[in-house]
C-alpha cells in the first residue's frame, strides 16, 4: 500500500552532510578520472555550490581537468551552473560569477527496509528527501514468497521514481557478504540468496544489499548523528545486533558476521535459548520482546530492577569491546520506553566500571532516536558511496 510522503525539507542528507570534510586526495593512478570525478562530487555534495576556481584550489586539480570533469558531470545531469546570487565566489568585473551545483533531483534512489512480516520502501533524491513511499504487509511469507513481495515492492517504487534510477538499496536482517549475497536471514527463510544480483538482473540497475544494523551505523555516522569515527550502534528491537565503525569505515568481519552479538553468553546458568540452544544469551536479557515480556509479568515496582539488570548484561558485553578497540561511543537504538532511563544508565555504569580510566573517562552509552527512515537512509548511503563516491 502507498504511504503518505513526509515533508522533510531538503532531506536528511542536506545540512548534516555539509558539516563533514572531504577526506580525499588527488589520484595518481590510471583510474584517476573516476577518482577525480568522485572527488568533485564529494566536494560539492558536502560543501555546497562552488566556482570552478575554488574546486581547482580545493582539490589540487588543474583548471582544465576541472573543466573537463564538470562538463562530464553536466552531461550526466548530475551538476549544473547556477549564478552566485550571494556573491560567495570569485567575480569577474561586469560578469556574475557562476557556481557548480549538484542537482539533487537528477537521479532517484530506490531503498527498502525488510523485516519479517513488514517490507517498507521509498524513493529518495540525492539528499534523502522522500518523494514516494510504499509499504507491503507480507504476513508470514518467507523464502520465495517473501522474495516475490520484495520484487513487487521494488517494481512499484521504480514506477513512482521521477528520475532515472541511480541504484536500488536493501536493508535486511541477517548475514550479508560484500557481493550482496544474503548468507543467512532465518526470519525471512533466505540462505545463500544472491539478492543484489537478482535485483540488478531483474531491473537493469545497480543493486546493493546490506545488513540492517550495519546500515543504521552508516546512516548514524554520515547523517551527523555523531561526530565519532569509531563507534558501535546496537539495536535491540528484533534481537540484539550491532554495527561497528572503526576509523570511519564499516567493519564486517571475516565471515561478514561482525556485530552478531545476540547469542554471546552472559550467564552460563541462565535460561535456555530456543534459538542457539545455549544458556544465558544476551538476547534473553536485552532483546525488546524478551524485556517487554519480563516487564509484563512483573509488578511495576520491579520494572526498574529488570531494566537495570538488562543494562548491566549489555554493559558487561560492551566493556571488552571498548577496551579492545578504544571506542568512545555506543549508540543504542530501540523502543524508548525500554532503552532510556534505568537500562541505559546501568549499561554505561557497568561498561565504565569494567574498563581502565583512560577508556572509561570518555566512554558514553546513549540512545539514538532512529526514526522510521534511518535504515532507508543507510541503504541510500550505500548507493551513493558505490555509485558516486560521495562518502
Amino acid at each position: 500500500m502507498d504511504e503518505p510522503v513526509t515533508a522533510i525539507g531538503d532531506g536528511p542528507l542536506h545540512a548534516a552532510l555539509r558539516r563533514r570534510g572531504v577526506e580525499r586526495t588527488k589520484a595518481q593512478t590510471q583510474d584517476s578520472r573516476v577518482h577525480n570525478r568522485s572527488l568533485i562530487l564529494a566536494t560539492l555534495f558536502h560543501q555546497g555550490p562552488m566556482s570552478r576556481a575554488d574546486l581547482a584550489r580545493g582539490s589540487g586539480l588543474t583548471a582544465p581537468t576541472i573543466s573537463a570533469l564538470v562538463s562530464d558531470l553536466e552531461a550526466d545531469g548530475l551538476v549544473a551552473d547556477t549564478e552566485d546570487v550571494h556573491g560567495s565566489g570569485a567575480r569577474r568585473r561586469g560578469k556574475p560569477s557562476m557556481l557548480v551545483e549538484i542537482q539533487d533531483d537528477a537521479v532517484s534512489l530506490v531503498v527498502v527496509d525488510l523485516h519479517a512480516g513488514d517490507f517498507r520502501g521509498a524513493v529518495m533524491n540525492l539528499r534523502g528527501r522522500v518523494v514516494a513511499r510504499r509499504h507491503v504487509d507480507i504476513g508470514d511469507a518467507t523464502g520465495d514468497q517473501a522474495l516475490a513481495h520484495l520484487v513487487e515492492l521494488v517494481e512499484s517504487l521504480i514506477e513512482r521514481a521521477p528520475a532515472r534510477i541511480l541504484g536500488v538499496g536493501v536493508s535486511t536482517p541477517g548475514i550479508v557478504d560484500d557481493e550482496g549475497v544474503i548468507r543467512q536471514a532465518g526470519s525471512l527463510g533466505w540462505y545463500d540468496l544472491p539478492l543484489a544480483h537478482r535485483l540488478a538482473e531483474r531491473f537493469g540497475v545497480p543493486a546493493y544489499v546490506g545488513n540492517d544494523v550495519n546500515l543504521l551505523a552508516l546512516a548514524a555516522m554520515n547523517l551527523g548523528k555523531t561526530q565519532a569515527r569509531n563507534l558501535m550502534v546496537i539495536a535491540n528491537e528484533f534481537g540484539v545486533g550491532a554495527g561497528l565503525i572503526v576509523g570511519g569505515r564499516l567493519v564486517e568481519g571475516e565471515q561478514f558476521s561482525a556485530g552478531e552479538m545476540g547469542h554471546l553468553t552472559v550467564d552460563g546458568e541462565g535460561e535456555l535459548c530456543a534459538v542457539c540452544g545455549r544458556r544465558g544469551c544476551l538476547d534473553l536479557f536485552v532483546a525488546a520482546a524478551e524485556l517487554q515480556g519480563r516487564l509484563a509479568a512483573a509488578p511495576p515496582e520491579r520494572h526498574t530492577e529488570i531494566l537495570s539488570d538488562a543494562g548491566r548484561a549489555l554493559g558487561t558485553v560492551l566493556a571488552p569491546i571498548a577496551s579492545a578497540l578504544n571506542l568512545n561511543e555506543f549508540l543504542i537504538i530501540g523502543p524508548v520506553d525500554l532503552v532510556d532511563g534505568a537500562f541505559l544508565d546501568s549499561a554505561q555504569e557497568t561498561a565504565r566500571a569494567r574498563t581502565l580510566s583512560p577508556i572509561s573517562a570518555s566512554l558514553t552509552v546513549r540512545s539514538l532516536a532512529a526514526g522510521p527512515d534511518l535504515a532507508l537512509l543507510g541503504a541510500a548511503c550505500q548507493i551513493l558511496t558505490a555509485e558516486l563516491g560521495v562518502f
